[in-house]
């Protein structure tokens, strides 16, 4: 199975015994709407709901930030996920959260897990039918697991500040980035992380939300001036749009790790240096 796979090869697999199509919608609270209602009023047919806002270490300052693997894996075999699923992931999210749930579950050990290109509106717009409600769960075992090389950690992040050793790239709006605007979050510094480059997460979109692929997309990370072969890790404000650009990067053959506490434990901080202005 492809990372990226299409509303037609999806609508062919429907029905696989080891496939698992997983609604992955996340909204912030800005955006006025319901996740989990969403789901319920229209839904690739088949399909399970994973609550993002409830996958996260509830006893973190942070938002959204990883869950124990525990939890984790207690969640996802309560929807059905688990070893030897092929996991198909989706979302109606303006954020392309479909992202965020693709970096969790290969951080913590699923491996055939692929992002359908255009979400819940291409598969709509293709005549596709949705279905509503509740599915049935089925019970699967997935086993406890975490790849600590995929995360970042705030030290991890100072310490690449003096060192320079990995590449940081930053999805948040380039306003956002260069402290023009200011940040959201109380006690929140603006300004973005010395030295990082910045690559604005809906640049990887086209305009009907595919995503775009091969030299399109190569040289949005062209421009941020990244290079691929070398070393990435991403950020954002809290985890999520990051873990676009590291699916971008992943489509691309890189590899890119995530801070996971992103601006929001950064730009908090008192003992980090910060910097404003581009990159």
């Amino acid at each position: 199975m492809d990372a990226l796979v299409t509303t037609e090869w999806l609508a062919g697999e429907l029905g696989a015994s080891d496939l698992r199509v997983v609604d992955a919608t996340y909204f912030l609270p800005e955006h006025q709407r319901d996740a989990a209602a969403n789901y319920d009023a229209a839904h690739i047919p088949g399909a399970v709901f994973m609550d993002l806002a409830e996958l996260a270490d509830g006893s973190s300052g942070l938002p959204m930030m990883l869950p124990s693997p525990e939890k984790f894996a207690s969640r996802m075999q309560s929807l059905g996920l688990g070893d030897g699923s092929r996991i198909v992931l989706y979302d109606a999210s303006p954020l392309h959260t479909a992202a965020r749930a693709w970096w969790m579950l290969r951080t913590f050990g699923a491996h055939d897990v692929a992002i359908l290109d255009g979400g819940l509106a291409k598969w709509i717009a293709d005549g596709r039918k949705t279905a509503s409600g509740k599915e049935t769960l089925r019970h699967r075992h997935f086993t406890v697991w975490h790849d600590a090389t995929s995360v970042r950690t705030l030290d991890q992040i100072k310490a690449n500040v003096e060192s320079g050793a990995e590449q940081v790239l930053d999805a948040r709006s380039a306003a956002r980035f260069t402290g023009e605007e200011p940040d959201p979050r109380p006690a929140t510094h603006a300004g973005h992380i010395p030295g990082s480059k910045n690559l604005y997460y809906a640049r990887l979109f086209n305009d009907d939300g595919t995503w775009k692929t091969g030299d399109a997309l190569r040289a949005e990370y062209d421009a941020a001036g990244i290079d691929l072969n070398k070393p990435l890790v991403t950020t954002c404000g809290s985890g999520i749009t990051a873990s676009v650009l590291a699916f971008g990067a992943h489509l691309l053959g890189g590899k890119a790790a995530l801070y996971d506490g992103s601006w929001s434990e950064y730009g908090a901080d008192r003992t980090t240096q910060k910097a404003t202005g581009p990159a």
